[in-house]
């Protein structure tokens, strides 16, 4: 007789806990508990391109700003190259360009906010072009499994028409919430991306 097969239970999941930020951003939180913070600058001084802001904050389902968040975020150099092995253009990447880094929200009005240069398009599979973007990744107390999306830019209207990822989104209605809005500030770009859990303009959300 053939012996049953034990099936391994799922392992469960748990919140991340209103300590997340000093565990993975503890200088953003005002612990120096590291000689370098990991990733907190995104593109480095010497980065070529359009400097940038980008700035928002993370809305519940009740409309309210949650206030103890942290965001990753990776994005590709202004030509659309990825500091990253799996990007084989790499060794063409700007000089010192990380691409990555962790910002937390602000505890006092929950927003979060870093500076950046503006990203080029990359390129997509089968030969498409995906728009300038830059990916995010969005854990807080509360949220059992980190959510994943991407910020878009409303000045790249024809790139974002075209983009693979974007034509993806069945509701048609429901694409501009993953699209930054650009104002100027003191002379310089400020991308306005504010990200909804729930309700009403849901920013759509993928499961990688």
């Amino acid at each position: 007789m053939p012996q049953p097969i034990d099936y391994l239970r799922e392992t469960a999941s748990q919140t991340a806990g209103p300590y997340v930020h000093i565990g993975l951003a503890p200088g953003a939180a005002g612990f120096q508990i590291f000689r370098r913070e990991l990733g907190w600058d995104i593109a480095g001084p010497n980065a070529p391109g359009e400097r940038i802001r980008v700035e928002g904050i993370v809305i519940d389902g009740t409309g309210s700003p949650v206030k103890d968040v942290l965001l990753e975020v990776w994005q590709a150099d202004a030509n659309g190259v990825h500091a990253h092995p799996e990007d084989q253009r790499r060794d063409q990447a700007a000089e010192g360009f990380r691409g990555w880094g962790r910002v937390i929200t602000d505890f006092d009005t929950g927003l979060w906010a870093f500076d950046t240069v503006k990203p080029g398009p990359v390129p997509g599979r089968n030969g498409s072009r995906q728009a300038p973007h830059i990916s995010l990744w969005i854990v807080a107390r509360g949220i059992n499994i980190g959510l994943h999306t991407r910020l878009y830019f409303d000045d790249e209207a024809e790139a974002n028409a075209a983009d693979p990822v974007l034509n993806m989104i069945e509701h048609v209605n429901r694409r501009p919430t993953l699209v930054a809005q650009r104002s100027m500030r003191d002379g310089k770009p400020v991308y306005r991306f504010d990200i909804r859990l729930q309700g009403d303009n849901e920013t759509v959300f993928f499961d990688l």
